[in-house]
């Protein structure tokens, strides 16, 4: 009598081929490079970093501050009355400056008695150092802003050079960051007046 018993044979796994080697390795030191790349060019697209330098915006902000800004806010919408904005001086681009936006185009600026009005509508502004200590009137154009430190009398803002052109506005304040005492999100005001 014949037993032979019939036994399946079972291949063995074969090994993964290793991915040792200068070609593969390049290759994750190249797309490593090139995903850091692409973060660093989105984060700048859509913010930036700026420092406060001087006390134009004191109360709200503090010479030495750091604030990031967001460059996408006015890709997406237009700025508003009591935005804090970081633009490009102009009588001097190659400088950044912060202000708050009081007038848009269209509005009527008036500052009288310390008081500053927008269209005929009193501003009630408890977050500025003291009251403005000058007085005019400034008709907003097309295409313009009209900007004001909240430190009203140590500014160089729009009620000694004029108005702000849209195309030099960067982007709107968002939040302070160093000292990491300070840090929080940049204070906007909601100015609410009549229509031109």
């Amino acid at each position: 009598m014949d037993f032979r018993t019939s036994v399946e044979t079972v291949p063995q796994e074969q090994e993964a081929p290793s991915r040792g080697g200068a070609k593969p390795l390049l290759r994750e030191i190249l797309e490593t490079i090139l995903l850091t790349a692409l973060i660093f060019y989105a984060v700048n697209f859509t913010t930036g970093r700026f420092r406060i330098d001087g006390d134009s915006m004191e109360p709200s902000m503090h010479d030495g501050q750091y604030v990031i800004i967001s460059k996408l806010s006015y890709r997406l919408g237009d700025p508003d009355r009591g935005d804090v904005i970081v633009f490009r001086y102009p009588r001097g681009p190659e400088r950044d400056f912060i202000k708050r936006i009081i007038g848009l185009p269209g509005d009527t600026v008036e500052v009288r008695d310390g008081v500053v009005l927008v269209n005929g509508v009193p501003l009630e502004e408890d977050y500025i150092a003291s009251p403005p200590a000058y007085e005019n009137t400034w008709k907003v154009g097309d295409g313009e802003y009209f900007v004001l430190g909240d430190n009203r009398n140590n500014s160089s803002d729009s009620h000694t050079w004029g108005m702000l052109p849209a195309g030099n506005v960067i982007g709107r304040a968002w939040i302070k960051y160093w000292p990491p005492t300070d840090w929080g999100l940049v204070p906007h005001e909601s100015l609410a007046v009549a229509s031109p």
